[in-house]
């Protein structure tokens, strides 16, 4: 499966932005995907997942009631819609597909295929 992500760019804190995700090639190779994040000096963090079929999602603690993960099967796409920016969200954010057989949704390790990432900058 090969990620494409986008949607990142600047943003004032307390803002808004959705980022999107759009899948092709083997969707079928993976039951979920995930968004995660790396901010300079950091490392990589899980942020949110979604399986492809049903109703499960996941959240890092830290994103829980701002941030919402939604597909759309139809495009193969994955969104993160982010609400009340912060400015310790600023991050590269990278969207990749959950390794067949992973027993977990949040961890880098279990996840592969990984998009070229996209900016997201909240000034303060």
């Amino acid at each position: 499966v090969q990620l494409q992500a986008s949607g990142g760019g600047l943003v004032q804190a307390g803002g808004s932005l959705r980022l999107s995700c759009a899948a092709s090639g083997r969707t079928f190779s993976s039951n979920a995907i995930g968004w995660f994040r790396q901010a300079p000096g950091k490392e990589r963090e899980f942020v949110a997942a979604i399986r492809w079929s049903g109703s499960n999602t996941y959240y890092a603690d830290f994103v829980k009631g701002r941030f919402t993960i939604s597909r759309d099967n139809a495009k193969n796409t994955v969104y993160l819609q982010m609400n009340s920016l912060k400015p310790e969200d600023t991050a590269v954010y990278y969207c990749a597909a959950r390794k067949l057989g992973s027993g977990r949704y949040t961890e880098v390790a279990d996840f592969g295929s990984w998009g070229q990432g996209t900016l997201v900058t909240v000034s303060s």
